[in-house]
């Protein structure tokens, strides 16, 4: 006669199936398993490893920024350099209004809509992109990490914030599923 399984041994062998999915449950939240956690503390250490080689050129890292998108096309409308940026008007106006306080850029009203607001680098701020060119080569370096390393964690951060953003609408539980 087969022997029968007890409900005590059941319950035992459930108990220890379900142990490590717990321990995984735990494990996910603890503060070093949070990806979000790893951008946040990498963000904090790029921006205070840019401030010594900014501040020569009067930069902040947020103004930094702007300039790159307008060192790479001047003259955007501020909704469409807020968009490049990743930034909402409230942001970024202060930006803006700061770099034209060191004569870097002009905002300019369109002719033919008012509420149009152009951005454009004066010669003072296009003048400062050559004292700037070497600040990337001065990062890449600071990271010890190789040119090819950088390349890829940068593919895949666009990747990460492209799909971010296709994920806004969805809830985290569509996007979980969808993820799966």
């Amino acid at each position: 006669m087969p022997a029968m399984s007890s409900p005590t041994r059941s319950r035992s062998r459930q108990g220890a199936a379900t142990k490590p999915a717990a321990r995984s449950a735990v494990a996910a939240l603890t503060l070093d398993a949070q990806l979000c956690f790893a951008l946040y503390g990498a963000s904090l250490a790029m921006t205070k490893r840019y401030r010594p080689l900014l501040e020569p050129l009067g930069l902040t890292y947020p103004q930094y920024l702007v300039m790159l998108a307008l060192w790479e096309e001047d003259g955007p409308n501020v909704s469409a350099l807020g968009a490049r940026l990743g930034l909402d008007s409230g942001t970024l106006t202060p930006l803006l209004k700061r770099l034209e306080a060191q004569q870097l850029l002009q905002r300019l009203r369109a002719t033919d809509d008012e509420r149009r607001v152009q951005v454009r680098l004066t010669g003072a701020g296009r003048m400062l992109r050559r004292r700037a060119q070497g600040v990337p080569a001065q990062m890449a370096a600071s990271t010890g990490c190789a040119l090819d390393e950088l390349r890829a964690l940068t593919a895949t951060l666009h990747h990460l914030r492209l799909q971010l953003a296709a994920n806004d609408e969805a809830t985290p539980a569509d996007a979980a599923a969808t993820a799966g």
